[in-house]
């Protein structure tokens, strides 16, 4: 019998106004995992009501008790791992090394907010008036809008709730149609078992068709201060447009087309082994992904060879099996998406060097070919030979995208000059391009997104600076 939820709203569990639901379905058997409560704008409406009834009294709350909160929760999420490796397999087809990285992740970001909850918060400034005290003070925002995707569910919806949290702000998350427990309503039930104050996170959860609809009523209501959101590209742009338009600041953290550059010095064995985490790890479905593989052309051949039969050697299907390394991707959706990138670039002209029923591997692919350009987000990659070191760089650049890059090679002087020419908000010398750390600054340039998660900079994008001065005596005026 699959699993009933609710909205979560001013600390208690609740049914959506009108009574809908819809089906989280299994991505792997297709069944019904979970009958979820669908939102209504008028549902936002009443999250937004209690997140700023809490707002007075979770801004107001001490610094040691917010640190202990978000402490005691992260706890409380390591304890649940087992819990979570069942409910990611169910949910989004993760398997589950992949659902236990997920916990230890949001864990130490859970950590990672509580030392910021107590860090300085502003300073003093000079001034030109004389006995005056001049500060630069750092506050809350007031209430914040979250949205979690599904590829990452735990780690993403922890990180879009805990830096606003820390602040001293309260949070209404929205996490996608995919993911609602593990995106949304499993922090916020940790949260609230850990101390967080009724109100301070709420969650509601819809139909895929009420999405736009219920974002829109989020983004835009007066009482909203700021936003974030994590997933595609196209659906960040239109988050984005809201929010400019109505004034609201906002941290965006879009899609990507990741570049692996594999220099003619490159370790071969740790090369392949680097390309084939870094596209392959989740089923390709991290922001980070490995989309395209740039190998200097004297080592292509071997390189490709082994990558192939690598990825070709890796377990593939259900997410429940111990042994799974590549679990489903989320959706029928999505599968025939990635099939018909491929399916289109091998009529063209490209070779499969894979079979076509597992993890994908492409070379002989021409620009003039959508998977050259456009984001996979799915089990296939594409490895392109260069020259040199200046044309995978070109190509590394030549994209809307700029999220993050890696470059293998065995000099690291080479790699960090490389790193400085490639245009991305992220990249990693000696190491493929997924890595994430709570403490470091985490965000892409260019349609990539703006703003920053993680560490201070995540805490700085979910507070406002305010000037505050003291006079030391009484001034004199000129009239």
């Amino acid at each position: 019998m699959a699993n009933e939820t609710s909205l979560f709203i001013g600390g208690e569990s609740v049914p959506a106004l009108d009574g809908r639901t819809t089906d989280d379905r299994n991505p792997y058997t297709g069944e019904v995992h979970a009958v979820v409560a669908a939102a209504s704008p008028a549902d936002v409406t009443r999250a937004v009501d209690a997140a700023q009834e809490a707002f007075a009294r979770w801004s107001a709350t001490s610094p040691s008790q917010r640190r202990a909160i978000l402490l005691r929760a992260a706890d409380l999420l390591e304890a649940r791992t087992p819990e979570v490796v069942r409910l990611m397999a169910a949910e989004v087809g993760g398997v589950a090394g992949w659902a236990g990285f997920n916990v230890m992740l949001a864990a130490n970001i859970l950590r990672e907010s509580a030392a910021a909850v107590t860090q300085p918060v502003g300073e003093v400034l000079t001034t030109e008036t004389e006995g005056q005290l001049s500060l630069a003070v750092r506050e809350p925002l007031g209430v914040v809008a979250a949205f979690a995707p599904w590829n990452a569910p735990v780690i993403l919806s922890t990180r879009a709730v805990a830096a606003p949290l820390a602040a001293g702000n309260t949070v209404v998350l929205k996490p996608s149609e995919d993911a609602p427990i593990a995106a949304g309503l499993l922090i916020a039930e940790v949260l609230h078992e850990a101390g967080l104050p009724a109100g301070a996170l709420n969650v509601v959860t819809n139909d895929p068709a009420d999405a736009a609809a219920v974002a829109q009523a989020l983004v835009t209501d007066p009482r909203v201060r700021a936003v974030n959101f994590t997933g595609s590209t196209e659906v960040g742009r239109t988050i984005g447009t809201l929010a400019a338009q109505h004034l609201k600041p906002a941290v965006l953290e879009l899609g990507g087309k990741n570049a692996l550059l594999v220099l003619d010095d490159a370790d071969l064995d740790h090369a392949v082994n680097a390309a084939t985490f870094g596209s392959f790890h989740n089923a390709g479905q991290i922001c980070m992904s490995t989309d395209r593989i740039l190998v200097h052309e004297s080592i292509a051949e071997e390189f490709t060879t082994r990558l192939a039969a690598k990825v070709a050697s890796l377990p593939h299907g259900d997410p429940t099996d111990p042994g799974t390394v590549i679990g489903p991707v989320i959706n029928a959706r999505s599968a025939a998406r990635v099939s018909e990138l491929v399916d289109e670039a091998v009529s063209a002209g490209a070779r499969l060097l894979t079979s076509g029923d597992g993890p994908t591997v492409l070379d002989q692919v021409t620009p003039d070919m959508r998977i050259f350009t456009e984001e996979i987000f799915g089990p296939a990659v594409i490895v392109v030979p260069v020259a040199d070191d200046d044309e995978a760089v070109a190509i590394a650049n030549n994209t809307e995208h700029g999220l993050t890059a890696g470059i293998l090679t065995e000099d690291t002087r080479r790699g960090l000059a490389l790193a400085r020419r490639i245009r991305t908000g992220i990249v990693h010398v000696g190491n493929q391009t997924v890595d994430d750390e709570p403490q470091a600054p985490f965000g892409g340039v260019k349609a990539s997104g703006y703003g920053r998660f993680g560490g201070r900079w995540g805490v700085e994008a979910f507070s406002a600076t305010r000037w505050v001065t003291i006079a030391g005596g009484h001034s004199h005026f000129p009239f």
